[in-house]
C-alpha cells in the first residue's frame, strides 16, 4: 500500500466511476481497476461493491474512507510544513467554521498576518466536530468551534457569544414592529440547518412538528444573498449582520413571544503547539 494506490481509492471513492477516476488521475482505467484490486487483497475485505452500471462503498470501504482521508490530509499538511519550515519561522494552522470566520476572524488573522510577516498561516473551513478531529490528527493547531472540546493536552475557552435574531430585508416592513411565534408559519422562512450546537434543534422547535420549509441551506452566510434580495426570513447571528443592519439593507424584527439562545463559540488549542496560537488571540484583545 502507497499513497498513490490511497489517493486512488479516495478518487473512486467519490467519483463512483472507474472510467471518470482513471481520467481524473491521468492513468488507464485498467490501472485503476489494478490498484482497487491490490488493496482489496492487502486489506482482505470489499472496498466496493460493482456490477455492469454502478460502482459503490461498501460498509468497509465507507469505515476505511474516513481514515484514508485523514491519512490523505497529513500527508498534505506534514509537505506544507516542511517547505513553510525552509521560509517561515512558524506555519500556524487554523481551523474554523464559516460563520465563526465570517463573524470574527477575518479582522483578527489579517491583523495577525500583517503583525507577523515571519510566521505562515494556513485556514480550512469545516464543520466543528470534523475540525475537532483534524486538531486531535495533528492537522491543525487552532480550532474556532461551536463545540467545546475538554481532553488532556488541551486548552478550550470560550471564544465569542452571538445573540440569535430573526432578520430580514429593510425593504420587507411586514412584521416590523413584532412577530409572534404563531406567526412564523406565515412568513417564508429560510432554513438554515447548520450545527451550532442544538441551534438548529431550537430554530425548528418554534415551528410545528415535521414542518416543510420552502428553503433550506447548510451555510448560513450563504443565506444572506437572498435575504438581501427580499426572499424571506431567517435566525442568524446578530454578529453577521451588523454591516448590512447599520446599512439599512436588512432588518431585526422584534420577537414577541420568543426568547432565543446564545451562540456559543470557542477556541480549543493544542498545548504542544501553543506558541504557534497564543500571539494571534493577543491580537484580539
Amino acid at each position: 500500500m502507497d499513497f498513490q494506490t490511497l489517493h486512488t481509492f479516495s478518487e473512486l471513492a467519490r467519483c463512483l466511476n472507474f472510467s471518470q477516476t482513471a481520467q481524473n488521475l491521468f492513468v488507464t482505467q485498467s490501472t485503476i481497476t489494478k490498484r482497487i484490486s491490490e488493496l482489496e487483497k492487502e486489506i482482505g475485505k470489499p472496498l466496493f461493491i460493482r456490477d455492469k452500471r454502478h460502482v459503490s462503498l461498501t460498509n468497509y470501504g465507507m469505515l476505511y474512507l474516513e481514515y484514508v482521508d485523514r491519512i490523505l490530509n497529513l500527508e498534505k499538511t506534514s509537505i506544507a510544513e516542511l517547505n513553510a519550515y525552509e521560509t517561515y519561522s512558524n506555519n500556524l494552522k487554523i481551523g474554523a467554521t464559516n460563520s465563526i470566520y465570517e463573524c470574527h476572524l477575518f479582522d483578527l488573522i489579517s491583523k495577525y498576518e500583517q503583525s507577523s510577516p515571519e510566521n505562515a498561516i494556513n485556514v480550512s473551513i469545516d464543520h466543528s466536530q470534523e475540525l475537532i478531529q483534524f486538531l486531535q490528527d495533528g492537522l491543525l493547531d487552532l480550532v474556532f468551534s461551536f463545540l467545546p472540546f475538554q481532553k488532556a493536552g488541551y486548552e478550550c475557552e470560550p471564544f465569542h457569544a452571538d445573540q440569535l435574531v430573526l432578520t430580514t430585508s429593510y425593504d420587507n416592513t411586514l412584521y416590523r414592529d413584532g412577530i409572534k411565534q404563531s406567526e412564523l408559519t406565515n412568513i417564508k422562512y429560510l432554513m438554515c440547518n447548520f450545527a451550532l450546537n442544538d441551534v438548529g434543534t431550537y430554530i425548528r422547535s418554534l415551528f410545528p412538528n415535521h414542518y416543510q420549509f420552502k428553503f433550506e441551506i447548510d451555510n448560513s452566510t450563504k443565506l444572506l444573498p437572498y435575504l438581501l434580495n427580499g426572499s424571506g426570513y431567517s435566525f442568524l447571528p446578530e454578529k453577521m449582520l451588523e454591516t448590512y443592519i447599520n446599512k439599512k439593507e436588512l432588518r431585526i424584527i422584534p420577537l414577541l413571544d420568543i426568547e432565543t439562545p446564545e451562540i456559543k463559540s470557542y477556541y480549543i488549542g493544542r498545548l504542544s503547539s501553543k506558541d504557534k496560537w497564543e500571539k494571534l488571540l493577543c491580537t484580539d484583545a
